[in-house]
C-alpha cells in the first residue's frame, strides 16, 4: 500500500490574499503606465505582480486593444507562429476528492468509474497515434489506485505503444501532488511536464470549493506541490488556474505570483500556463457569481502572455471553436484537438460530438477533430506542430529559460514544426489538409536563414522517402 509523507514543515505560503485582494480593489486605469507595462513585456522582461496589475486595470476598448496588440506581437516574436498540438488521455476517474465542480467527485453516483487495463490503455494510445498525435498529457483521478508506481508503469506503456509510424514522444502527466519520493518515480519514468492546477489561489474561495476532509482539501499541500517535484528533480512544470471560482483578475495576479516564486527559488518558471474555465460536468448545478465572460477570458490570455513572456499559454478545448480560433492570436502556444475525456473514449467509433458526460470530468467546447483543427489553423497562417525536441534534447528548466526569455527558441521550434507537419502530411492528413500543409511548408521554408533552410530541405527530403522523427 502506497504511503505518502504529507508532512509539511518547509512549507511556504508565498500567495498574500490581503496584497491581491488591494491590488484588485486599487485598480484604476492608467493609459501611460500601460504603455510602459507593455514597453517592458516586449523587451521580453517579466512583469511584477503590480504591473500585471496595471494591465488589468485597462478597460476602455482602445487601450485593451493595445494590450491585444502586444500580445499578438510577443507571440510571433517568442513562439513564431507555431501552435504545438496535444491530446489528454483519461486514464482513471476513481477519485477521494468530493470538488462541487467536479464530474469525477466522488459523491456522485451516477458517475461510471473505470481505470484502464494495460491493454485498454495501449488501445487508447493507438487510436491517437492513428490520428497523428505525438505528444499526450494523462490524466489522473486522485485515488490510493493512482500510486507513483502506477503512474510510472502507465507511463512507461504509452511509451511503449507503437502503431506502424505512429508513436508518443513526450508524455506529460497530470496527477495529484505527491511527495518527494513519488515525485522522483515518475521522474524515472521519464515524464515531460508535470502539470496540476491549483484551482483557485483565494483561500476562503478555495475552503468553499474543496472540502477540508478529502486530501484536496489541504491548500498548502496542492500550493507546494511544484516545491517537491523541483526537489526531485523534476524541472518541467505546468500550472494553472480553473477560472470562474473567484475573481479572475486575482487569480491572474496570483498565477504571476506562482511563476515568480518559482523564478526566485529555482531559477525555472512554469513552463506552461494553463486558464479553462469551469464547464457543465454530471450532476452540475452550480451558482457561479465569478464566471468569466468571454471578453473577460480574452484579457486574460492577452495579460499573462504579457505578464509571463518565456511561458507557454495552453487553450484547451473546453472552449468552443470560435472562442479558440479568436484567442490564438492573443499568445496561445498549444492546444488539444479531436478530444475525447470520456474513459476508454478514443477507440470508440464515436463522434467527438458525441458526449457522455457520466464518463468524463466535464463538457467539451470543441469537438472537432485533429485534422479539422489543422486545416483551420493552416488556413490561419499557423505552422502546426508536434514537436517533442527541447525535451529530449535536454532544452528543460534552466535550460529551457535560457533560450526561451530572450525569444531565441524560434530557431529551433520553426524548423522541428515544419519537420513534424511534414510527417503528418505523409501519414495522417486528408486530401485537403495535406495540399494546405504542403503549401505551408514550402512558405516557411523560404523564410528560413539560407543555411537552415539547406538542412532543413534535407531533412524534408528524408521524411518524404520515409524516415520519421528527424529534429534539430
Amino acid at each position: 500500500m502506497f504511503h505518502m509523507d504529507m508532512t509539511m514543515p518547509d512549507a511556504v505560503d508565498f500567495i498574500d490574499d490581503a496584497k491581491l485582494e488591494g491590488l484588485v480593489a486599487g485598480m484604476r486605469e492608467d493609459p501611460e503606465a500601460v504603455r510602459r507595462v507593455i514597453a517592458k513585456s516586449l523587451s521580453k522582461e517579466a512583469l511584477t505582480v503590480e504591473e500585471t496589475a496595471v494591465l488589468l486595470g485597462a478597460e476602455s476598448p482602445a487601450l485593451v486593444e493595445e494590450i491585444f496588440e502586444a500580445a499578438r506581437t510577443l507571440k510571433r516574436e517568442v513562439y513564431g507562429n507555431r501552435i504545438v498540438f496535444f491530446a489528454p488521455l483519461y486514464v482513471g476517474n476513481f477519485c477521494v476528492n468530493d470538488c462541487k465542480y467536479c464530474g469525477f467527485r466522488r459523491s456522485l453516483t451516477t458517475a461510471v468509474r473505470h481505470t484502464l487495463s494495460d491493454e485498454e490503455l495501449v488501445r487508447e494510445t493507438q487510436a491517437l497515434e492513428a490520428l497523428g498525435h505525438k505528444r499526450l498529457i494523462l490524466v489522473y483521478g486522485e485515488s490510493p489506485k493512482y500510486d507513483p508506481e502506477f503512474i510510472a508503469h502507465t507511463v512507461r506503456t504509452v511509451y511503449g505503444t507503437k502503431n506502424g509510424r505512429g508513436e508518443i514522444r513526450r508524455v506529460n502527466i497530470n496527477a495529484a501532488p505527491l511527495d518527494e519520493a513519488g515525485f522522483r518515480t515518475v521522474k524515472a519514468a521519464g515524464i515531460g511536464t508535470y502539470q496540476i492546477f491549483q484551482e483557485t489561489y483565494h483561500k476562503a474561495t478555495y475552503a468553499q470549493w474543496h472540502p477540508a476532509a478529502t486530501t484536496k482539501g489541504n491548500y498548502l499541500w496542492r500550493l507546494n506541490a511544484f516545491d517537491r517535484a523541483f526537489r526531485a528533480g523534476i524541472d518541467d512544470m505546468g500550472l494553472g488556474v480553473l477560472f470562474g471560482l473567484y475573481d479572475w483578475r486575482f487569480e491572474v495576479l496570483a498565477m504571476v505570483t506562482h511563476a515568480r516564486y518559482l523564478q526566485a527559488t529555482f531559477g525555472v518558471g512554469p513552463h506552461t500556463l494553463s486558464f479553462p474555465r469551469i464547464k457543465p460536468a454530471e450532476g452540475l448545478k452550480l451558482d457561479l457569481k465569478w464566471q468569466v465572460s468571454d471578453a473577460e477570458y480574452k484579457r486574460l490570455v492577452a495579460i499573462l502572455r504579457l505578464a509571463v513572456p518565456y511561458t507557454g499559454l495552453i487553450m484547451t478545448a473546453r472552449e468552443p471553436a470560435e472562442l479558440r480560433h479568436e484567442v490564438l492570436a492573443f499568445g496561445v502556444s498549444q492546444i488539444d484537438a479531436g478530444t475525447k475525456l470520456e474513459i476508454g473514449g478514443y477507440q470508440e467509433k464515436r463522434t467527438g460530438a458525441e458526449q457522455v458526460l457520466n464518463r468524463e470530468q466535464f463538457q467539451v467546447g470543441d469537438t472537432r477533430s485533429l485534422d479539422e483543427v489543422i486545416g483551420e489553423i493552416l488556413d490561419d497562417g499557423y505552422i502546426p506542430s508536434f514537436c517533442t525536441s527541447c525535451y529530449r534534447l535536454g532544452r528543460t528548466g534552466e535550460h529551457f529559460m535560457e533560450y526561451a526569455i530572450p525569444g531565441f527558441i524560434g530557431k529551433f521550434c520553426t524548423p522541428n514544426a515544419i519537420m513534424t507537419l511534414a510527417e503528418y502530411v505523409q501519414d495522417y492528413a486528408s486530401p485537403a489538409v495535406k495540399v494546405k500543409g504542403e503549401a505551408v511548408i514550402a512558405r516557411e521554408l523560404e523564410k528560413l536563414e539560407p543555411r537552415l533552410q539547406v538542412e532543413a530541405k534535407a531533412r524534408l527530403a528524408r521524411i518524404r522517402a520515409g524516415e520519421r522523427d528527424l529534429y534539430f
